[in-house]
């Protein structure tokens, strides 16, 4: 199938494009962007000039920021195509609804895709859990912002998310490995002064079966970076590690992790099987613990943040 690929940045350029390119189901036939292209690929600036120039691409994948992403999944989907969507969905549940609800009028794929659940043993973990009773589970996600989104200050902005923007990844991990639903009760977000959004925050959850669980994001982390889940059962203790890529239980490493390059191709191979069904797969529960943890959460300001 023919794709479009909207938003030329950093995410494209280093997961969407190579994920197309290597992929069977897909050939990489236009993009849209004010500053990036793809060499020997149809360019545009605009992408109702795209939709109408180019009816033979069937599927629209949008690279942009979460504020915009509304519009342009919205026109893409007047214009009759399939859309998927990099994380997070949108800049809120009320677009992502009003989403969900256009793909299905119209017979429509719609795919809010979450990478990190696509990470080498998250489905490992997910299977080990499934018979076990949760007694505590922690998160810690920590990484450098400067490393990972060098000079994008829309993540400061109203709808950038901040720290959130790595922690929803964690979150798309615990609500896809977990049995049981979790919800926010307590949230503390760490705002610089001289910022929209928080650069730290700390989580607590409700657990049904009353497992304490807890999380920790922050973005000023220097040296090693931390992307790890910690689950404590009766039947003993699974950590993921690397962002989902490394699993051991009690202790011993489980399996041969592969590198997290595969995240993507995966997506790409499950929008394919998606739009082959005539699926809709828009799970929105990661970011209503985001929304949530808005609600709820006592903001502390902190130390400015200078990139």
């Amino acid at each position: 199938m023919k794709i479009a690929l909207v938003g030329i940045g950093k995410i494209a350029v280093d997961q969407h494009i190579p994920a197309i390119n290597d992929s069977p189901d897909w050939e990489l036939a236009a993009t849209v962007s004010r500053h990036g292209s793809v060499d020997g690929v149809d360019a545009f600036t605009d992408l109702g000039d795209m939709l109408d120039a180019r009816p033979d691409i069937r599927v629209v994948s949008l690279c942009l920021p979460p504020v915009p992403r509304f519009a342009y999944a919205m026109q893409a989907l007047a214009a009759g195509r399939h859309v998927m969507l990099e994380k997070p969905p949108g800049a809120t549940l009320a677009e992502c609804h009003a989403l969900t609800a256009k793909a299905q009028a119209d017979g429509l794929s719609l795919y809010a895709t979450w990478h990190s659940r696509q990470a080498d043993m998250v489905a490992a973990a997910k299977e080990w859990l499934t018979d076990k009773r949760l007694t505590r589970l922690h998160v810690t996600w920590k990484e450098d912002v400067r490393r990972w989104h060098p000079g994008q200050d829309w993540i400061w902005e109203p709808g950038g998310l901040g720290v959130f923007d790595p922690g929803i990844n964690a979150l798309s991990i615990v609500t896809d490995i977990l049995p049981h639903p979790i919800h926010v009760t307590g949230a503390t977000l760490k705002v610089p002064e001289n910022r929209q959004t928080p650069i730290a925050v700390n989580l607590e959850f409700h657990h049904p079966q009353g497992a304490q669980v807890t999380a920790d994001f922050d973005w000023r982390q220097e040296g090693d970076q931390i992307w790890m889940i910690e689950a404590e059962t009766e039947a003993g203790t699974l950590t993921l590690t690397d962002g989902g890529a490394t699993l051991k239980i009690n202790g011993e490493r489980s399996g041969t992790a592969a590198p997290l390059g595969g995240e993507y191709p995966r997506l790409y191979a499950q929008m394919a099987q998606l739009i082959a069904d005539g699926g809709i797969d828009m799970d929105l529960r990661p970011m209503t613990l985001v929304a949530d943890a808005y609600t709820l959460g006592r903001r502390e300001t902190v130390a400015p943040f200078h990139d």
